[in-house]
């Protein structure tokens, strides 16, 4: 596939790095000729200086061919123009924006075909807002993931001493908990990738990815680990975009502290918000932490724009009392520098937020992509299509298919079409059940597929089996 990147930051360097291991036609647009001679330096791709809103310079990025545009740069009106060329110059068939404003991802309206013909619009701050929530809602939890509509959830956990699974092998979890489905994905032991049998046995630091219907995740942790005690008060380091949104989720479930360094950011933020303490200091003075009550908060997101700051403050947070840190690190090298030390969970924004570019690039009918473990596995939902005939998936059983080493079908959403009365826009309406694979479960056309892949590498022969045979059509 042929895809232009427009800005060579955090989020386009990830996703040109990601694309680019995957033998796709990649070329980069920055206005910092510096920055695209670091990119090239490590990756096989082309890049261009300039304007990524110019046509001349699109087109000497070869956007006349192009299959897919991502426009990535830090500016929304940049990125909404040159969508706006490449459907109306040069016709290129997807259009990616990232869109930050709220203001104007409140008007829908303006990403249409007429408009500015933006085919999908993406915020990565509200992505990691999500993504956040989702992991002091669950705070047990490495990584909480969803698909299917969030019908599904995959769930990372660490299993600790004392879990009741700890000790046993998987086969004992199915009838220890017959009235709960659910399917150990995979488990990293030591940073290595072990594939799950019924005889595996699960250790205390295991990292353990489960998946099951997302109502009976809670059953399924408790299994593994202790449940911590439900969170009640959170602090927040960094009143920025992210820092903002995320208090603006929280304030009226939880009671939020915000640390803001700027004064004036800090008064911003306390008009905005209604139900969050907005404090003025740097987050890593120790004198203010003790004042504020660090040692009595269930969790700490440090979330400003400095990965120093954030890696520090979450350190001190963590040594004065704080029961779990969440640190928001740009720089991959620190994420897993951090993440195997006091900090609880590490989060690069690039990679919580590449699978919903990473979706729209995959082959196949692909509906939802999550990077784990910092971009070295993926899990997939992707769509069967076709028959026994056309289809390599298709009515055989998960023992039957000829997946690549290091894959594992976890869970199948079927939709069934009710007998009932059509919904009031006269189309039919679906219920969906959620089954979790097992050896002798049988694809079927339309499901969806979870499935969950070690190593990268073996992305497209995932995508390679869920295609369709040119017969079918």
């Amino acid at each position: 596939m042929k895809i232009v990147i427009l800005g060579a930051g955090q989020v386009g360097s990830s996703v040109a790095e990601s694309l680019v291991s995957e033998a796709n036609d990649i070329t980069v647009i920055d206005i910092d000729p510096a920055r695209l001679r670091k990119l090239q330096d490590r990756l096989d791709l082309r890049t261009v200086t300039g304007n990524a809103a110019h046509p001349a310079v699109l087109e000497q990025a070869g956007a006349r061919d192009a299959d897919m545009i991502l426009a990535v740069t830090q500016s929304d009106e940049t990125n909404m123009v040159a969508c706006k060329l490449a459907a109306t110059m040069f016709n290129i068939p997807t259009k990616i924006a990232r869109i930050r404003s709220a203001d104007y991802l409140s008007h829908p309206e303006i990403f249409s075909a007429e408009n500015f013909a933006v085919d999908l619009s993406i915020c990565p701050e509200q992505v990691l807002t999500d993504y956040i929530v989702k992991l002091i809602e669950f705070p047990e939890s490495l990584q909480v993931l969803e698909f299917a509509d969030g019908k599904v959830s995959l769930v990372a956990v660490r299993a600790f001493h004392g879990g009741p699974l700890v000790g046993r092998e998987l086969q004992y979890l199915r009838t220890h908990m017959p009235q709960i489905d659910t399917r150990v994905a995979a488990i990293f032991r030591q940073d290595s990738p072990i594939i799950p049998e019924g005889n595996t046995v699960i250790e205390a630091g295991d990292e353990v990815f489960f998946i099951a219907a997302t109502e009976n995740i809670r059953g399924v942790m408790r299994e593994l680990r202790r449940m911590d005690k439900p969170v009640r008060r959170v602090m927040i380091g960094g009143g920025g975009n992210i820092g903002r949104r995320l208090a603006k989720a929280l304030e009226n479930d939880y009671q939020v502290k915000v640390i803001e360094y700027s004064k004036t950011g800090a008064e911003r933020l306390a008009a905005e918000l209604d139900n969050t303490l907005v404090l003025t200091g740097d987050v890593t003075d120790e004198e203010l932490l003790e004042t504020e009550n660090i040692s009595e908060m269930d969790v700490y997101c440090a979330l400003t724009n400095d990965d120093e700051n954030n890696i520090m403050s979450s350190l001190l947070a963590k040594r004065m009392g704080t029961h779990k840190v969440i640190a928001l690190i740009n720089r991959g090298s620190y994420v897993n520098l951090v993440q195997s030390g006091q900090i609880d969970i590490a989060i690069s924004p690039a990679q919580a937020t590449i699978g919903t570019l990473l979706a729209h690039v995959r082959r196949g009918d692909c509906a939802a992509v999550h990077s784990l473990r910092r971009g070295a596995a993926e899990s997939l939902e992707l769509v069967a299509h076709g028959d026994a005939k056309s289809s390599r998936v298709v009515g055989r059983r998960v023992e039957e298919i000829d997946l690549p080493k290091g894959t594992t079908i976890g869970a199948i959403v079927r939709r069934h079409e009710r007998a009932a009365p059509q919904n009031g826009d006269g189309g039919p309406v679906y219920d969906y059940q959620v089954i979790i694979a097992h050896h002798d479960t049988i694809i079927e056309s339309g499901d969806h597929v979870i499935v969950f892949v070690v190593n990268k590498r073996m992305v497209p022969k995932v995508e390679k089996l869920f295609q369709v045979d040119l017969g079918f059509f």
